[in-house]
């Protein structure tokens, strides 16, 4: 029997296939979710990895065993299904494991209208149910079982996405796509079409088994092919997707990696022209730029945890029209609060386009502030580690301490965080400061505490 635990996320649902999970699982997730919406009809979508195509139809047949009619878009990013389930007004699943090796996969819930299924929002329900039918056997199917038909959303999706981002009058440009055999690929061309971009093309054939370099560009090394083919070939911008394209990392012109807290404050100031007075989500380890920008804008910064659920509970509830974290996930109003990377990078492209500058000088305004960037520290005891580097700052009074996700410590000019990974023995920290050398001196601070 599958130990769920094991691949029941916080998020979503992810493990080895066939080892931790199959299809004759995915029937009985389908059916779960089925039950848990309550909904007549349920939208799917799948990755470029060889098990996507079996565990989303086998999903289909368990939630069309109890009734329910399911659309299947097939070959989709995670953003494009989430607009399936806005534009349509469906639950839906996505079949993905995001960044994760070949032998992964997963799915990523959603209620109508995009709204996150996490672990407090159905989630563990839906696990609840599937365990028990995994002792008592499937659950009684339907009178009348539900039908599955295919449609294809990809036209929709980009006329959606270029009816929020006016590209049209933008200089000629550049653009270096590096889709790691992701999703990319599949909805790279579609979007961009007669927009005045020459696009250079790196690795989008559809390949689940990641010949080229795994597809997550939050490791460095994943982008130095990138970094390579933007300064050879001279192009202004360089983009970089993660498997299910629902992240976008971006290089400027001389192959420099530009931090996501300054793609979301550039962001951040383009959707406040749009709606004055907006709010702006950002969660606590984006830079101390993001909620500067958005107040020299007129708007309102509102800090979260890290989590796209977190984030989309934060929008839901304070109406935001935008938010970004430092992992380069960016959520939009006009996108049912939902992230798509596909959307910010046209963003950036309309504010590159729109003006002559090249991409470095356009961030620089953006970019204030010195980073460590995340460091992993393997740890035998998370929360002791974490309370020892607590207990070093408790009493100074130089800093202010809160803890609404890990600990974060906040002097006049630095900053840093200290987080547990939910799915491995890691802490991670960041730092930020106004100068370089405050954070190497904070940063072996901190990490002489944690690997003592």
């Amino acid at each position: 029997m599958a130990d769920l635990s094991q691949i029941v996320k916080a998020y979503d649902i992810r493990g080895v296939v066939p080892d931790q999970w199959d299809e004759p699982l995915a029937e009985l997730f389908g059916a779960a979710f089925a039950q848990i919406t309550g909904a007549d009809a349920i939208v799917t979508g799948h990755d470029m990895r060889p098990s996507s195509p079996g565990l989303s139809r086998a999903f289909a047949r368990g939630a069309a065993a109890l009734g329910v009619d399911v659309t299947e878009i097939g070959l989709c990013s995670t953003d494009e299904l989430y607009f399936a389930s806005g534009a349509l007004g469906l639950p839906g699943a996505m079949f993905t494991a995001s960044h994760n090796p070949a032998q992964y996969n997963g799915i990523k819930m959603c209620r109508a209208g995009a709204a996150p299924v996490g672990q407090d929002t159905g989630l563990a329900d839906i696990r609840a149910l599937v365990e028990g039918w995994t002792e008592t056997g499937a659950p009684e199917p339907a009178a009348t079982p539900g039908t599955i038909t295919r449609r294809d959303v990809l036209g929709d999706y980009a006329e959606h996405l270029r009816g929020l981002v006016d590209l049209s009058g933008i200089r000629p440009l550049k653009v270096v796509v590096d889709a790691g055999n992701g999703m990319g690929g599949h909805t790279v061309p579609t979007v961009l079409d007669g927009l005045p971009t020459e696009l250079d093309a790196m690795y989008f054939e559809l390949d689940g088994t990641f010949p080229n370099h795994e597809a997550n560009p939050l490791d460095p090394k994943n982008l130095v092919d990138l970094q390579a083919r933007v300064r050879e070939v001279g192009a202004d911008i360089g983009l970089a997707f993660d498997g299910d394209a629902d992240r976008c990392f971006v290089i400027d012109e001389n192959g420099d990696p530009v931090s996501p807290s300054a793609i979301t404050a550039l962001v951040a100031a383009r959707e406040l022209a749009k709606h004055p007075g907006g709010t702006v989500i950002h969660n606590l380890i984006t830079s101390w730029s993001v909620p500067e920008v958005v107040k020299e804008h007129g708007g309102k910064a509102v800090r979260t945890r890290v989590g796209h659920s977190f984030i989309k509970e934060e929008m839901a509830r304070t109406g935001a029209i935008f938010g970004g974290e430092h992992s380069a996930h960016y959520y939009f109003r006009d996108f049912w609060n939902a992230d798509t990377g596909m959307l910010a990078a046209m963003h950036v492209l309309a504010a590159l386009g729109g003006q002559d500058e090249p991409l470095s000088r356009l961030v620089a305004q953006y970019d204030r502030y010195a980073a460590s960037g995340e460091i992993n520290s393997t740890v035998a005891d998370q929360a002791g580690r974490a309370a020892a580097v607590r207990t070093a700052y408790a009493d100074r009074d130089d800093v202010q301490l809160d803890e609404l996700d890990g600990l974060t410590v906040t002097a006049a000019d630095w900053w840093f965080n200290l987080r547990a990974s939910n799915t491995e023995p890691l802490l991670r920290l960041n730092v930020e400061a106004r100068d370089a050398q405050t954070v190497a001196r904070v940063r072996d601070e901190v990490l002489s505490i944690i690997r003592a």
